[in-house]
């Protein structure tokens, strides 16, 4: 499984951006993706994630009123919807993906994910 991330950029606070991960390979094994970032000095973080049938994402409480995850069947990606851009949102962001089902508590750790793309940069100036 090969993931590529795209889409950053440097924007405005409040303005509204659209990250796309594609997948290719073996995508039929993905069960999961993930988007994690990263601002500097600071640890990956989780933002949110998918089940590969596009169904019942979930977010971490610092976006989930502003980030909208969704899945493009016919592009076969996984895009990260951003509203209500502010500096605090400024990173590297990374998607991610993994193969095993999983229950109870959706997966939000890093290690949760084995497959990982290469990160775009998004910078929101206030």
């Amino acid at each position: 499984v090969q993931l590529q991330a795209s889409g950053g950029g440097l924007v405005q606070a409040g303005s509204s951006l659209t990250l796309s991960c594609a997948a290719s390979g073996r995508t039929r094994r993905i069960n999961t993706v993930g988007w994690f970032r990263q601002a500097p000095g600071k640890e990956r973080e989780f933002v949110g994630g998918i089940n590969w049938d596009g169904a019942y994402p979930w977010y971490s409480d610092s976006v989930k009123d502003r980030f909208a995850i969704s899945r493009d069947n016919a592009k076969n990606t996984v895009d990260l919807r951003m509203n209500s851009l502010i500096p605090e949102d400024t990173a590297v962001y990374y998607c991610a993906a993994r193969t095993q089902l999983w229950w109870g508590d959706p997966p939000t750790k890093r290690d949760h994910y084995l497959y990982w793309g290469q990160g775009t940069e998004v910078t929101v100036s206030s």
